[in-house]
């Protein structure tokens, strides 16, 4: 199978067997890319996240068109890109047609309660996962305990707390860097 076909299937599955965005996919993505696929390294992984997250647009897409764009160019970003979202446009266009007919069934409002339950726990995987990985100094548990109390406790936006978790950690490494 042709790079670009294997980038679209691969992508497809993580796109057609995963609920709940992005933060769901990541386990998948990181199932499918790093430990089967073996096209990009755990530590890779970490950095796509964080540049698709810091990044416009939903991370799945973001991460799928990065990891597209190192295996096979522009054509394997398009590709990988297509495979992500299609499945899902197609999902919610079929959904669309019959959701007002049947959202107020109990065994729906039941489903949906389940697939909640089921992203947080995928989120929570991709939590550990990305902690698992990430590096042990002490600068990195204070910028995730502060970043965390300041986007849950004091309701800043995410955006200037990634903001300013990069600027801290490039600062810290031109410290780090003149020091050694």
């Amino acid at each position: 199978m042709s790079e670009e076909k294997n980038l679209f299937f691969t992508f497809a599955k993580i796109g057609l067997f995963t609920f709940g965005g992005g933060y769901a996919m990541i386990p998948l993505i990181e199932k499918e890319v790093v430990d089967k696929k073996k096209w990009i390294s755990g530590e890779e992984l970490l950095d796509v996240i964080a540049i698709s997250e810091s990044t416009p647009g939903p991370i799945a897409v973001n991460a799928a068109t990065f990891i597209g764009k190192k295996i096979g160019g522009f054509v394997g970003a398009l590709c990988a890109t297509l495979g992500v979202v299609l499945p899902s446009f197609i999902i919610i266009v079929a959904v669309s047609f019959f959701f007002e007919a049947f959202r107020e069934l109990r065994i729906v409002r039941y489903a949906f309660f389940g697939i909640r339950a089921g992203v947080l726990a995928l989120i929570l995987k991709a939590l550990i996962s990305m902690f698992k990985q990430s590096p042990k100094e002490l600068l990195s548990y204070i910028l995730m305990i502060s970043a965390a109390g300041l986007v849950i406790f004091f309701d800043v936006n995410a955006i200037v707390v990634i903001i300013a978790c990069a600027l801290t950690g490039v600062i810290y490494s031109m410290i780090r860097s003149k020091v050694k």
